[in-house]
């Protein structure tokens, strides 16, 4: 196809917005409260792995519940996705993404367990098997027609340093979001939630809350979204989309199954393994990269029994 230049236009587009506070700060009655406001409640789906905390707020609609629990797989999470879309639903809340990244069956318990099952324990090797997982995950919110809004869990975060003796010294540095570093740069913006349930901006690209005061997150705050992503031009038809990788076996409460394809795949010039992103460095060698880290290929291990990646 051949690349055309025109003139940037503003046009409408679906709504990425994240929701990331600490246990009690209000992220699932945000998030219900701010799909309220991008649409009607029946057209709202709850894909809830926060051991039935959504159906808590049952009062303020009828908005509908996929329950995701014991297997936290990327593939799970595909799955309730497309699920939701099949039912027609215009939001999409996952509440929360934590447990794809920290959950059992999540995606650092995955990398965990093809390293003990190696001879050679190399978790860098095991990394190259669950990124291209973990991306397909990403490419599901990114690829959806709905809105979709995420709840992360955050946490304290700590540097270690050493002082002027040489001594190694802890240091509170923030909270920080329970999922794989990045996470933020894939959103139209971001709400930081506070214990006391206000809001504050890390992103936002629509402009409407940025440098704003603290404020608590309601209907209204949706319909502000939903005027925002409604005006403008019609969006560009897609001519592709990234294939997911096949899917896990549908359950009960995931009763869609995505078709199995075969993602293309690259070469790292870093790290010379083999990887299915959209750009020529795999995502472990550009995270390396940013926190001032050179990669480099690891060492060979020939007698390494762990299956290759399909």
């Amino acid at each position: 196809m051949t690349l055309q230049l025109r003139k940037a236009e503003r046009r409408k587009a679906k709504l990425r917005i994240g929701l990331g506070g600490a246990s009690g700060s209000g992220k699932t009655y945000s998030a219900l409260l701010l799909a309220n406001g991008l649409a009607p409640w029946d057209k709202i789906a709850v894909i809830d792995t926060e051991n039935g905390s959504a159906e808590l707020y049952s009062h303020l609609g009828d908005y509908n519940v996929v329950t995701v629990t014991d297997d936290y797989a990327p593939e799970r999470y595909i799955e309730a996705v497309k699920a939701c879309e099949a039912a027609g639903m215009e939001v999409i809340i996952i509440d929360s993404i934590t447990h794809e990244w920290d959950g059992k069956g999540g995606c650092l318990e995955l990398v965990e367990k093809i390293t003990q099952a190696s001879t050679s324990k190399n978790s860098y090797t095991s990394w190259a098997k669950i990124t291209p997982r973990h991306q397909a995950f990403i490419d599901s919110i990114l690829q959806s027609k709905a809105h979709i809004i995420t709840t992360v869990r955050k946490k304290q975060d700590y540097d270690m340093s050493k002082d002027d003796r040489g001594k190694t010294v802890i240091t509170k540095v923030g909270m920080k979001e329970v999922t794989r570093d990045g996470f933020e740069y894939e959103l139209t913006l971001s709400f930081n939630l506070a214990q006391n349930n206000l809001a504050t901006v890390s992103k936002d690209r629509t402009n409407l809350f940025m440098n704003q005061p603290e404020f608590i997150i309601s209907q209204e705050t949706g319909k502000k979204l939903r005027e925002w992503s409604e005006s403008g031009a019609e969006p560009i038809p897609s001519t592709s989309a990234q294939s997911l990788p096949p899917s896990v076996p549908a359950q009960k409460t995931l009763p869609v199954q995505a078709a199995p394809t075969t993602p293309t795949k690259k070469t790292c010039p870093n790290c010379k393994i083999e990887h299915t992103g959209q750009y020529a460095t795999c995502y472990n060698c550009y995270m390396m990269k940013r926190n001032g880290i050179t990669p480099k290929a690891p060492e060979p291990t020939p007698n390494d029994d762990t299956p290759p990646f399909p």
